[in-house]
């Protein structure tokens, strides 16, 4: 039995390819570099030797002409020929060239032939040795070849054997246990790996056989209580009475009771274990269900009879990771008939006191006529004081009409294109004198060369007003509200209404626009129904509105409102 490691194996199997590859790297360097050698060894002592005779022959038949130049020329050549004699016989030859060119020197009429004579001696031995050293070059080359050929192929058949094999030797272990670990995943717990190795598969092997025989022992010991405890949670979801559908977190349909699969209106056999993305193309409700930006209730008819549907989702998680969810659709059809009821109520009741109460204001300003006799001061007093209650339950019952009407959907808006301007100009007209009896300066900064907004004017200044407004209400006494109208970049202008006051404080600015809110602590006339209203209004109109408030430094109330 084997005692190395996989890693050792490895290693080892990587160190032999890398020997055989530098045993065929060492052998053809060498043989390339003696090659090299002798090219080297050609080119400086014969082709040298051939260039310097050929040189002094030129001289010689250039003698005649130019005998100075010449003469330098050969001595030049004949010296550098002396300097590179390699070749048996090369000596004697060069030796005779020089005595004959001593002579030469001194008397021009010596005869030349004797010279070109030992010079085509030197040539003849040169390239005598030139044509032996290239068939010994030639031969090496060769040998080079042949040897490099035998170690290469037996390199090669080495490195393919070792190429077959060792992947496989690694391989098949990872392949027997990657199947049994499928039969694991398929419930076939008898599976067992058996690797004569004594590295890590030999360690997986002992590992995987006492994990399958343990879920073996587990299957069969807790199989019952599983099925038992399986039955018990079908039976607890059918027996909601909410739409109950559950997802693992691929969006696979996990289950769905009785009242889901009758609003899906999908048998079951075809719904569970399906993906809820396939599905959800032709089934609109399943569609709205794994959308999760949908918030709104949704409205179904069931039996013929309109009934009204909210989505909750609660995370499914095992040990604090979250395996799926559930998503349960609640009934809210009581609940939104009691609040169209509620809605009809406001609305009539709003409808009947406005008569009276407009009565009772007319009769008010009659008590106010000195022609109907003379108030004492105290009476002045009682009639103010039921004239002022008397406009804000007029100014309340008119808000509750306005949301009555929001709420029921029946809101009647005029759309068109207006300067942003003449809708400030409206709003500033309108709380001016409320702003001068509190010496409170508003400053105003509107371009002339805006675009104009597509809104309904009323509304939208209405809006407007009760922003100042409440900036009037809750500034301090003598200080000053900024209105900035801006566009956003976005084909949308800004109206921006700015008080330097006490601030929201963060835990009361996201209800800040619920419907009968007040903060609390601010003393004030309101009944928390403006913002609400305010909210609607800008939202029909394809706008959004916010505030940004910091305790002691004031807020900061905008909307938004399309470009014409």
């Amino acid at each position: 039995m084997s005692t190395f490691r996989i890693k050792t194996k490895i290693t080892l199997g990587v160190l032999f390819l890398y020997i055989m590859l530098l045993v065929v790297s060492i052998l053809g360097y060498y043989y390339l570099n003696r090659l090299n050698e002798k090219a080297k060894f050609i080119l400086k002592d014969n082709y040298e030797s051939l260039e310097y005779s050929k040189n002094m022959l030129v001289a010689l038949e250039d003698l005649p002409a130019h005998r100075a130049a010449a003469m330098q020329t050969f001595s030049l050549n004949l010296s550098r020929q002396q300097a590179n004699v390699t070749e048996r016989g090369e000596k004697d030859a060069t030796a005779a060239v020089a005595r004959i060119f001593v002579l030469l020197q001194k008397d021009s009429t010596v005869d030349v032939s004797a010279i070109k004579k030992n010079i085509y001696t030197i040539m003849d031995l040169n390239m005598a040795a030139i044509v032996g050293k290239n068939e010994k070059v030639k031969k090496t080359a060769d040998n080079a070849l042949l040897y490099i050929a035998i170690i290469s192929g037996l390199c090669f058949v080495l490195g393919f054997t070792f190429v077959y094999n060792f992947p496989g030797y690694i391989a098949n272990p990872i392949h027997a246990l990657t199947e049994g670990i499928k039969g694991i995943a398929n419930k076939q717990y008898s599976k067992r790996l058996y690797f004569k190795t004594g590295d890590e598969f030999g360690d997986l092997a002992t590992a995987f056989n006492t994990m399958a025989q343990r879920l073996d022992e587990y299957e069969h010991s807790n199989l019952a209580r599983i099925m038992f405890e399986k039955q018990r949670a079908e039976a607890v979801i059918s027996s909601l009475k909410d739409a109950t559908i559950g997802f693992d977190v691929n969006n696979i349909i996990l289950f769905a009771n009785t009242p889901a699969l009758q609003l899906l209106n999908i048998p079951e056999k075809e719904l569970i274990g399906q993906a809820a993305g396939d599905i959800s193309k032709r089934n609109d409700l399943l569609r709205f269900l794994i959308n999760t930006a949908e918030t709104a209730p949704l409205k179904i008819v069931v039996d013929g009879k309109e009934c009204f549907f909210t989505r909750e989702t609660t995370d499914i998680k095992h040990e604090e990771k979250r395996i799926g969810y559930v998503v349960i659709l609640r009934n809210i059809t009581t609940f939104k008939e009691q609040d169209i009821a509620k809605t009809h109520f406001i609305a009539t009741i709003s409808h009947e006191l406005k008569t009276p109460l407009a009565a009772s204001d007319f009769s008010i300003k009659l008590l106010e006529d000195e022609r109907t006799g003379t108030l004492s001061t105290e009476q002045k007093e009682l009639v103010d004081s039921l004239k002022q209650d008397n406009r804000r339950m007029i100014k309340i019952v008119s808000e509750l009409l306005d949301l009555s009407q929001v709420e029921s959907g029946n809101i009647q808006l005029q759309p068109q294109p207006v300067a942003a301007l003449n809708i400030v100009q409206y709003a500033m007209d309108t709380v001016q004198k409320q702003a001068a009896q509190r010496e409170i300066n508003i400053r105003t900064q509107v371009s002339d060369t805006l675009p104009k907004v597509l809104a309904d004017v009323e509304k939208t200044a209405w809006v407007l007003v009760n922003l100042l407004t409440n900036a009037i209400r809750y500034s301090a006494h003598g200080s000053a509200i900024d209105l900035t109208v801006t566009p956003t970049g976005t084909e949308m202008l800004s109206f921006v209404v700015q008080d330097y006051g006490k601030g929201i404080p963060e835990a009361f600015r996201g209800k800040i626009f619920e419907r009968f809110f007040q903060v609390p602590g601010m003393k004030g006339q309101g009944n928390g129904l403006g913002l609400a209203i305010s909210k609607e209004f800008i939202e029909a109109q394809g706008g959004i509105i916010g505030v940004n408030s910091e305790e002691g430094k004031g807020s900061q109330f905008y909307f938004t409102l399309p470009e014409a």
